[in-house]
């Protein structure tokens, strides 16, 4: 059986990223400045951040500062005085009202755009400019009621390959946080990211999910990625027979979301990859948000969560945490499997990998990481 040209499958088995993408200080402080300082990167549901509060979000290398004022706007800060750098925020959340006051020399900034109002007990000369010493803005974006943030002043576009009316079927803006999980992975984030973008591992790592989603069995993520497959072949369902969504029994916990195609419940999942922070699995029944956030070389922290329609966490006896179980499992199946990948890096026998033919995603995705580590034009 030969490959179809419009199969996503390579048609060669290219080389993988080096050992020190993976292990290296010097190659991990190159991402922090270029990758993470420069694109959109995933905070969580704008909801979850309650209006007279602000929170501490690390970004990068970076600790910042996301202010959610009384009447809902959002607004965020370089957690750093423009006095003498002391941090603005200390606790994981602060209460929060018109100003930002600096716990150091309260020097005092309007929450809403960053400007200074007062130096406190400071009597600046006639060479002081006020309007110099504002606090550093951090770019905000809204999706789909998830907030995004990026410490560059011109982010490149949030979804380059996938439109972003992606979502625009289920009710994002409504949904509630039902359950997190949290997690911290002793692996490198693109090994996670390599992880989720194969299914070769599939069979052998995940039973659970293969029984749920028979063409992972095959090791592969789609059926355009099978030898012999052709443009016309028919298309057929993601779900085991029988099953709805993501759940223990593939019982969907609520009825669909009303405002679903008959394709988008057909196909029981879409998924939603936000390169380098998050991917977001949008179900019949409920939304899920990955989160991963680099913490060095070899650390990882992993924060999912489930989202719902309030009527659906409002229902009694409903049991969030009993929906998330399913993929909690793939979760945990996944961590160690990264886990156990990122150990056999540590040999110095490993150079680097050899991408197989099914691996195209991983190819992309280390394409994507190269250039985005390029110094800006």
């Amino acid at each position: 059986m030969q490959r179809h040209p419009l199969s996503p499958r390579l048609d060669h088995c290219p080389e993988g990223l080096p050992r020190a993408a993976y292990l290296g200080e010097e190659w991990f402080g190159r991402e922090m400045v270029t990758i993470f300082a420069r694109h959109w990167l995933m905070v969580g549901r704008l909801a979850d951040f309650t209006p007279g509060t602000m929170r501490r979000v690390r970004l990068g290398a970076a600790e910042v500062v996301v202010c959610r004022l009384a009447d809902g706007s959002v607004s965020a800060f370089h957690n750093s005085c423009r006095h003498r750098g002391s941090e603005l925020c200390r606790a994981a959340v602060e209460p929060l009202g018109k100003l930002v006051t600096c716990p150091y020399h309260a020097w005092a900034f309007a929450a809403a755009d960053g400007r200074l109002v007062s130096t406190a007990h400071a009597v600046p000369t006639d060479d002081f400019r006020r309007n110099d010493h504002g606090l550093k803005k951090v770019s905000i974006k809204i999706w789909s009621g998830f907030l995004f943030l990026s410490l560059a002043a011109d982010p490149p576009p949030l979804l380059a390959d996938v439109p972003l009316t992606t979502l625009d079927n289920w009710p994002m803006a409504e949904l509630q946080t039902g359950h997190r999980h949290e997690v911290e992975l002793a692996c490198n984030w693109k090994t996670f990211w390599e992880n989720y973008s194969e299914c070769l591992h599939c069979p052998g790592i995940h039973p659970e999910l293969c029984d749920m989603v028979p063409v992972y069995g095959r090791g592969i993520m789609g059926a355009s990625e099978a030898l012999g497959w052709t443009p016309d072949a028919p298309a057929t369902a993601n779900l085991r027979p029988g099953a709805e969504s993501w759940t223990l029994t593939g019982a969907a916990c609520a009825p669909a979301f009303p405002g679903l195609t008959e394709a988008e419940r057909r196909a029981g999942y879409t998924f939603v990859t936000l390169w380098p922070s998050a991917y977001v699995v949008a179900h019949v029944d409920y939304v899920r948000l990955v989160r991963l956030m680099p913490l060095s070389p070899t650390r990882t922290r992993l924060i999912a969560e489930w989202h719902f329609a309030p009527e659906t966490l409002a229902r009694p006896g409903f049991d969030a945490a009993e929906v998330a179980a399913f993929a909690k499992i793939v979760l945990n199946q996944d961590a160690a499997a990264a886990e156990m990948s990122q150990r056999g890096m540590t040999s110095p026998s490993f150079a680097a990998a050899r991408l197989m033919p099914e691996e195209y995603e991983i190819h992309r995705f280390h394409q994507w990481v190269l250039a985005e580590m390029e110094p800006q034009a």
